[in-house]
């Protein structure tokens, strides 16, 4: 297809899947309040897609494309390193850190190809932060030390 949509070498399907499954992990991540809402999951997941593809197309004698995929788990991490931060001795942030780093390797997958393999992650990773809320809410035991909720935390802090 050539003309005004042609965006090759990379692919509309891809970019959608990129789209759909960072938004798939956003909103989850945006109806808690957390780091990393819609906006920022569906440019993670797509920026590292485009990333990837883009490097299958470098020609020349010495180029290894997958070198890209180890600098963009290098990127990432100062990325999720920036939505970390402590407070009164606490970090808070790890779990969108880490969401952040899954983001990238679902674009990694979709940019070798996987896109249904992608959006079943994308799915997974929901399903894991869901799941593990829902098993703290019902085993209060499961909220003690540094999984106690922020809120319980700092209110505690602040009394003393």
């Amino acid at each position: 297809m050539n003309g005004i949509f042609d965006i090759a070498p990379l692919a509309w399907n891809e970019i959608f899947t990129a789209i759909a499954a960072g938004t798939i992990i956003g909103l989850e991540r945006q109806i808690l309040g957390k780091p990393a809402g819609i906006r920022t999951s569906c440019l993670i997941c797509l920026g590292t897609y485009v990333f990837v593809a883009m490097s299958a197309h470098v020609q020349g004698d010495n180029v290894d494309s997958t070198r890209v995929i180890g600098q963009v788990v290098t990127g990432i991490g100062f990325l999720g390193a920036g939505v970390m931060l402590a407070r009164d001795g606490h970090v808070m942030g790890v779990t969108s850190a880490a969401v952040i780093w899954m983001l990238a390797a679902i674009g990694v997958m979709i940019g070798l190809g996987n896109d249904w393999s992608a959006i079943k992650m994308a799915v997974l990773t929901v399903a894991i932060l869901i799941g593990v809320d829902l098993i703290e809410s019902i085993f209060k035991s499961m909220r003690r030390g540094v999984h106690a909720t922020t809120k319980y935390r700092f209110r505690k802090n602040d009394e003393n």
